[in-house]
């Protein structure tokens, strides 16, 4: 019955990372997320997926050391030199800070970036003003 949930949940596993890659293309493809946020993406989803094959191979008893894939499973990999993003160290403007605090912090740097955009819009539209009036002076001057 174990053998039986187990290949169950991986075959369930496999199914969900084919999922996240059709997601991923399809994102990409309809320009929903940049082409350097999906290629970030995809490899985050081939890590998934090399996982999913150790963990098969574990389940097997394949490969000649099973208990440096067992350790390696969620400490994001020996043989790759890849980190797992779960374990980073926690940034010094957040240690020691509370969930309140990191979230106005956020919204702080929200608020700073929507004034930079600002900013920029007002610089665009001028440029366009300018252009267009460029345009019509060389219209009238033809």
């Amino acid at each position: 019955q174990l053998n039986v949930v187990i290949r169950s949940s991986l075959q369930n596993l496999r199914e969900k990372i084919d999922h996240l890659k059709d997601s991923l293309l399809r994102a990409v493809s309809t320009h929903q997320i940049t082409q350097m946020e999906g290629d970030r993406r995809q490899n985050l989803v081939d890590d998934l997926l090399t996982r999913q094959k150790q963990l098969q191979a574990s389940y097997k008893n394949e490969g000649a050391e099973p208990d440096v894939i067992r350790s390696s499973l969620m400490t994001g990999g020996v043989k790759r030199g890849v980190s797992n993003p779960w374990l980073l160290e926690e940034s010094e403007e957040t240690r020691g800070l509370g969930f309140d605090d990191i979230r106005q912090q956020q919204r702080r740097i929200i608020e700073e970036q929507d004034a930079g955009l600002d900013a920029l819009s007002s610089i665009i539209s001028r440029q366009k003003q300018m252009g267009q009036e460029i345009g019509n002076e060389l219209d009238e001057q033809n």
